[in-house]
């Protein structure tokens, strides 16, 4: 389907979703206007009427556009859509829901209706869901399955999110190394359906050691005679289960992978590894990171209450008001001197504002950099030299141009080059800090976008008043 036409469709849906709750509410509130024994009747027969229209739009719904739904609305509207969602397909929408939405619905849903809604998915959508549901409720659904779905759940969820293993997926396809084209072809009729994003089929021995894979394509144009071997690719990418997820990211999107198999350490398949698991990873991380770049502990959801909203913000404001007053107290030892020279105090926001953007611009190449393992230990010092030189040329370009403006205005041309060297100095201090603070970040094994432009918000304000007033004492005062 056309993409735009997708989305304009869930558009349509949200918006006579909307107004099915709009009429519901009206109607519900007219209802409780009447007086008499008609009213609860009224009551009745308005709930059926209207609430059966809702479940039928929603029963229209991909489970994945039911849950973008669920997540633009308040709590006391998600939760009567989500009512009107079969019990057969709430697991499937669950999946779908971000961590916050989805801990609201799991919060507000009687346990039995969530067994009966969690008993729909297979191992792979339940080992998704295992971090967000209650233990007990864990157990007792995961006891539904089979035994071979039992085991691969269990040994899914024990595996590091941010590897492969927690991406994998069971449903891989397979032949042996002595079948022909002509068998390879009669297997895949007889399974009836393949696995989605199935572009080609792993060969294996014997003991399901991985010996290649054979592109679909090929098993068209070759002869049936023909052993898999001889038409299989031997040079194959396979990923390990404790490989990392991000590896595995940059590898798709390097080679233009669909799939790709995953091996144990004896090298015999275990499972696949698909681009939409892949996508998905991706951007998770993204949200992920984008929240933590703005000091957020977790996903939010918009409709949350007050207090959970205030609680999640608070943690990363407390450590911005220390560091802001870290920094007042530094302009705070100065203040005999910005009382002689009143510029002082127009002037010095300029000085560490620059050296900010300056830093946060070097940030953002390194964290890309370090995420897509292009920083390395052997280039990291070539990287440090690199942006103290870029710096070293905007600070004198741009600090010119301040030193300049400063001249102008206030007719010191003393002024003047306390101004340029303080804004080359702190664009200096700005480029150490933001080749440095995410090389530390990451061979601590943090996230190089969490705290990072903290940390430069707070060296680089912190230095630029001292540089700035530092230099004003020495040659102004």
């Amino acid at each position: 389907m056309n993409p735009q036409r997708s989305e304009a469709r869930l558009d349509e849906s949200l918006s006579e979703i909307t107004r099915l709750l709009e009429k519901h509410r009206v109607l519900e509130t007219l209802t409780h206007r009447q007086e008499g024994p008609k009213r609860d009747l009224l009551e009745h027969l308005q709930h059926r009427q209207n609430l059966a229209e809702l479940q039928m739009k929603v029963k229209t719904l991909h489970p994945a556009d039911v849950a973008h739904i669920l997540e633009t609305l308040p709590l006391d509207e998600r939760l009567l859509v989500w009512q009107q969602v079969a019990t057969d397909r709430r697991g499937e929408v669950l999946v779908e829901l971000s961590g916050a939405v989805l801990d609201s619905l799991l919060e507000h849903t009687d346990r039995q209706a969530l067994v009966s809604a969690l008993a729909t998915l297979d191992a792979e959508d339940l080992g998704h869901l295992a971090e967000s549901i209650p233990e007990d409720l864990f157990r007792d659904v995961s006891k539904l399955l089979d035994a071979r779905d039992r085991s691969w759940l269990q040994a899914s969820i024990n595996y590091d999110e941010n590897t492969v293993g927690s991406l994998m997926s069971q449903e891989v396809t397979f032949i042996r190394e002595q079948q022909t084209v002509e068998e390879a072809i009669g297997y895949l009729r007889s399974l009836g359906e393949l696995p989605e994003q199935t572009d080609q089929l792993f060969v294996v021995d014997a003991r399901h050691v991985l010996k290649g894979a054979v592109p679909l394509p090929r098993l068209l144009l070759h002869a049936p005679g023909l052993l898999a071997t001889a038409i299989m690719e031997s040079e194959i990418r396979p990923f390990r289960t404790d490989d990392g997820a991000q590896h595995a990211a940059n590898a798709f999107e390097r080679y233009n992978l669909v799939s790709a198999p995953v091996i144990d350490e004896r090298g015999k398949l275990i499972g696949r590894l698909t681009v939409d698991a892949v996508m998905d990873f991706v951007r998770n991380e993204a949200e992920k990171r984008a929240l933590e770049r703005a000091g957020l502990r977790g996903e939010e959801d918009l409709f949350a209450s007050v207090w959970d909203s205030a609680k999640n913000r608070a943690p990363w404001l407390f450590i911005n008001l220390l560091t802001a007053f870290i920094a007042s107290r530094v302009i705070g030892v100065f203040e005999g001197t910005i009382a002689r020279l009143v510029a002082l105090a127009t002037l010095m926001p300029i000085v560490a504002s620059v050296g900010g953007n300056t830093g946060n611009q070097t940030i953002a190449l390194m964290v890309r950099g370090l995420a897509l393992d292009q920083v390395k230990g052997e280039n990291s010092r070539y990287m440090l030299t690199k942006e103290l030189t870029v710096s070293l040329v905007n600070g004198l370009m741009w600090g010119s141009l301040m030193g300049l403006f400063a001249f102008t205005i206030y007719r010191s041309a003393t002024l003047a080059l306390v101004m340029m060297a303080a804004v080359v100095l702190n664009l200096l201090v700005a480029a150490i800090v933001g080749v440095a603070v995410p090389l530390m970040l990451h061979k601590a094994g943090r996230d190089p976008a969490q705290g990072a432009s903290v940390l430069l918000t707070f060296i680089t304000d912190s230095m630029g008043f001292f540089l700035f007033l530092g230099l004003a004492r020495l040659f102004l005062v």
